[in-house]
């Protein structure tokens, strides 16, 4: 290994990416537009639920159980409904999720404290928001129904009623539930991947177009030297967009950081040098640039948003699904992001990540360099 050879790699390298202005400016824009994108577009919290009621005993102990729907920031209460194929017109256009139906007698049974039916229709079509939305429609009719029994009770000269059970929640990490704090961490991972791969896969195939490859093969230079020179270059700017990514999560979205910032500088590098070795592999096996740039894409941005744990979790995936995600670097990296963004733990939890990241980068530059290696065809 040469370094002065290596130097030289580098330089050419660097000599390209500056007069490719338009490029240039992608690579270290792109990241951050991706970032404001993803992380104002993508978003788990589900609130202001569109709901329609059926108030079928226009009474005073309807209205007030109306009047708690109304008071809750997870419903957005609609027009009230004339009868069911109301409800049904509007869940059919879209325009309704939830529909409540509150029975005739509704006030005759809760004051002879009998039990008083809600009927909820939901739009399952969207099984997650269906599932979340009657969640809260559930709870929101186990307090109202408590309030109820406790009135009830204390009439009744009983005292006042006590749950049984009453548990006490404290949340970790991400107290105030918000979505966000999940999603960008994992995000720097994916956004990183898809740079990285997409910058580094093009860097081999062109220099096979442009036929220059022959007199790089004719040089004194090594492979690796070559690989090491070309990723060099592509490193630095992934080093910049790596920073960018991270200020603007912490900055612009709030995201605590907690952990190491040490231990996530060597992570993030060992994570670029691996996904930059991918590119260059990829680069080196197909020897066309819009070859090159299809499979990178394909995969780099496909295994990163689905099969790192980024936003679906692994451990509901099909058996083999999960085998499979074993051999993206991509879910150790989501996994290693979130345990310093938000657990604020390091290399003495996260460093099996650390390690098996370090496995894949040796074994991706391994395979560039012996795919460099073979004659020209």
């Amino acid at each position: 290994m040469n370094l002065r050879r290596t130097g030289a790699v580098t330089r050419k390298e660097f000599l390209h990416i500056a007069r490719d202005a338009r490029s240039l400016a992608m690579a270290l824009a792109l990241p951050l537009f991706m970032l404001l994108l993803f992380g104002y577009a993508l978003t788990l919290d589900i609130d202001r639920i569109p709901t329609m009621v059926y108030d079928a005993d226009q009474t005073p102990e309807s209205r007030e159980l109306i009047a708690r729907f109304q008071g809750s920031r997870y419903f957005q209460m609609l027009q009230a409904a004339d009868d069911y194929r109301s409800i049904e017109a509007a869940i059919n256009r879209n325009q309704c999720l939830l529909g409540v139906v509150i029975f005739e007698g509704f006030a005759r049974h809760r004051l002879s404290g009998t039990g008083a039916p809600v009927q909820l229709l939901l739009d399952g079509s969207d099984s997650n928001t269906a599932s979340i939305g009657l969640g809260y429609a559930r709870t929101l009719l186990q307090a109202y129904d408590f309030e109820l029994r406790a009135i009830a009770q204390n009439r009744r000269g009983g005292g006042t009623a006590t749950v049984p059970v009453q548990p006490q929640l404290r949340i970790w990490y991400n107290s105030d539930l918000k979505s966000r704090n999940y999603i960008v961490p994992g995000l720097i991972a994916v956004i990183l991947m898809i740079i990285a791969a997409l910058l580094t896969s093009l860097t081999i195939a062109r220099e096979w177009e442009m036929g220059t490859m022959e007199q790089l093969l004719s040089t004194p230079l090594r492979a690796a030297e070559v690989v090491l020179g070309k990723m060099a270059a592509f490193f630095a700017l992934g080093v910049v967009d790596m920073i960018v990514a991270i200020i603007a999560g912490v900055g612009i979205f709030r995201v605590p950081l907690r952990g190491d910032l040490v231990f996530l500088a060597i992570s993030s590098g060992i994570f670029l040098v691996g996904a930059l070795c991918w590119g260059i592999l990829i680069s080196a096996v197909v020897r066309s640039q819009l070859l090159a740039y299809q499979l990178g894409a394909l995969t780099s941005f496909l295994p990163a948003f689905l099969l790192s744990g980024f936003i679906f979790d692994i451990e509901n995936m099909p058996r083999v699904i999960r085998a499979v995600t074993y051999i993206f670097p991509a879910r150790y990296f989501v996994t290693i992001l979130k345990g310093v963004f938000l657990r604020g733990v390091g290399a003495e939890v996260l460093w099996r990540e650390a390690a098996l990241l370090l496995v894949f980068a040796v074994v991706v530059f391994l395979a560039a360099t012996r795919m460099l290696k073979q004659k020209v065809a």
